[in-house]
């Protein structure tokens, strides 16, 4: 039988603040997740528990250290996935670059996260297929932003479906901006939050940063330039091949989505699965799939996305 014992684990001071949490909260997290006690007597943590219990929590104490002595920010996402990491044995992920953002790196939180980043890294066109909360379009745009930062690209292009909008579009009022700018306000946010609002505007003003529907994209050779497809659950087989055809020189794409979420008339016409099925394995082309498991949003994404999946796998759809 393990005995329970204590043990101490040094940290600097940056990483016992990330470990503790606002109010103990990540270290009550920790407690509950392997059923230790954790304490900070001062220049680190001391765990008390079962041989076992000790090592998992051990692990997740160690990578989230890591990102704090890394100059990244820890948050209850990062334990979370810290804690998932270490019950099931998975290494925290330390490749997969980081890319800058107004806050401090992004950098990945999962294994998934990981090699999708190295595939953005080295790929002229990735796939990144998962339910939402995963961070395939938040890592995309702050891979993109940064190529546009460092001078590696002349503009960056988000693009997306307006779904809801259809042949509506042409009626709302406003300009071209004013009228897509409901559809885009999750690539908007994104930017801002990656860029900061006063950088985005002027790259905005200067049109190196653009951000348009699917619609927009049609008869361009998009040269120098990193475009993202957004929602492409949504995208028509049609639309695909055309926005997948505007790739020109210097140019590299990033396309994302979760293929059971099409909100399509006929959910077989979607572009993405489709798209994936026939250039996987293409030289130049990568695809990372993400699953609940790498939701980084709030607790409860997770589980909703859980329950759906566990809602459609019934032979009948649902109970």
């Amino acid at each position: 039988m393990s005995s329970r014992i204590s043990e101490f684990l040094p940290l600097s001071d940056d990483a016992l603040r990330a470990v503790s949490g606002p109010q103990s909260r990540h270290t009550a997290l920790i407690e509950d997740a392997f059923g230790v006690l954790v304490e900070t007597p001062g220049g680190g943590v001391s765990l008390d528990g079962d041989a076992r219990a000790r090592g998992n929590a051990k692990q997740a104490v160690r990578a989230l250290a890591a990102r704090a002595d890394a100059g990244q920010e820890v948050t209850e996402a990062d334990v979370r996935v810290a804690i998932g990491n270490a019950k099931s044995g998975t290494a925290s992920p330390t490749a997969g670059g980081t890319a800058g953002a107004r806050k401090g790196s992004v950098s990945p939180k999962t294994a998934a996260q990981a090699r999708y980043m190295t595939a953005l890294g080295s790929h002229d066109l990735v796939f990144g297929l998962g339910p939402a909360g995963t961070g395939k379009t938040f890592l995309a745009v702050a891979h993109g932003a940064n190529m546009l930062l460092r001078g590696e690209v002349d503009r960056l292009i988000v693009t997306r479906p307006a779904v809801e909008a259809g042949e509506r579009l042409g009626f709302l009022p406003g300009d071209l901006t004013e009228k897509v700018d409901p559809y885009m306000a999750p690539v908007w946010e994104a930017l801002t939050d990656i860029m900061g609002g006063e950088q985005l505007r002027r790259r905005r003003d200067k049109g190196e940063i653009e951000v348009a529907p699917i619609a927009f994209m049609r008869g361009r050779t998009l040269s120098h330039a990193y475009v993202i497809v957004d929602e492409a659950q949504n995208t028509s087989r049609l639309q695909m091949k055309m926005v997948l055809t505007r790739i020109g020189e210097g140019a590299r794409m990033a396309v994302t989505g979760d293929p059971s979420q099409v909100d399509l008339l006929n959910a077989r016409d979607s572009g993405l699965a489709h798209a994936v099925s026939i250039l996987e394995g293409v030289e130049g082309v990568a695809v990372t799939h993400f699953t609940s498991d790498d939701v980084v949003r709030h607790p409860m994404v997770e589980r909703i996305v859980k329950a759906y999946d566990a809602d459609a796998a019934k032979p009948n759809g649902r109970s």
